[in-house]
C-alpha cells in the first residue's frame, strides 16, 4: 500500500464519501421524504463510514486506526440493516435495495481488506 499523507488521498474514503452522498440524494425520495427519522439515521450511518475512516487516520497510529476502521465496517452493516429494513417494508423498490445493499456490501469488504492489511504492518 502506498503512503498516504492524507485520509483525502484514499481511495476508500473517496469512495465511502461517494456512497454516502448516494444515499443523501436517495433519501430525498418521494418514499423517504416523509419518514424523517429512518433518513436522518440512514444518512447518519451512511457518513459515518468515512467519519471514521477520516478520523483514524488522523491519529497516525495503525491499531488505532484499525479500531475506527472496524466503527466504519459497523456503520456499513447498520446501513445494510436499514435498507433490508425499508425494502422489507415495501418502501424501497427490488432495484434500490440491490444497488445499495451490494455498494455497501463492497465498501465493507474493502474495510475489512484494509484491516486485513493494516494488522499485518504493525510490529509486535
Amino acid at each position: 500500500m502506498a503512503t498516504y499523507l492524507s485520509f483525502t488521498e484514499l481511495p476508500l474514503w473517496n469512495e465511502a464519501v461517494n456512497f454516502a452522498a448516494e444515499v443523501y440524494v436517495f433519501c430525498e425520495g418521494a418514499n423517504m421524504k416523509s419518514d424523517f427519522r429512518m433518513k436522518d439515521q440512514i444518512r447518519a450511518a451512511a457518513s459515518s463510514i468515512s467519519n471514521n475512516i477520516a478520523e483514524g487516520f488522523e491519529y497516525d497510529n495503525n491499531r488505532v486506526f484499525i479500531r475506527f476502521l472496524y466503527y466504519a465496517k459497523g456503520s456499513s452493516g447498520e446501513v445494510f440493516n436499514q435498507f433490508t429494513i425499508l425494502h422489507r417494508a415495501k418502501i424501497i423498490d427490488d432495484n434500490s435495495y440491490l444497488y445499495y445493499s451490494i455498494k455497501v456490501t463492497d465498501l465493507s469488504k474493502k474495510i475489512g481488506g484494509l484491516i486485513k492489511y493494516l494488522k499485518t504492518q504493525i510490529i509486535k
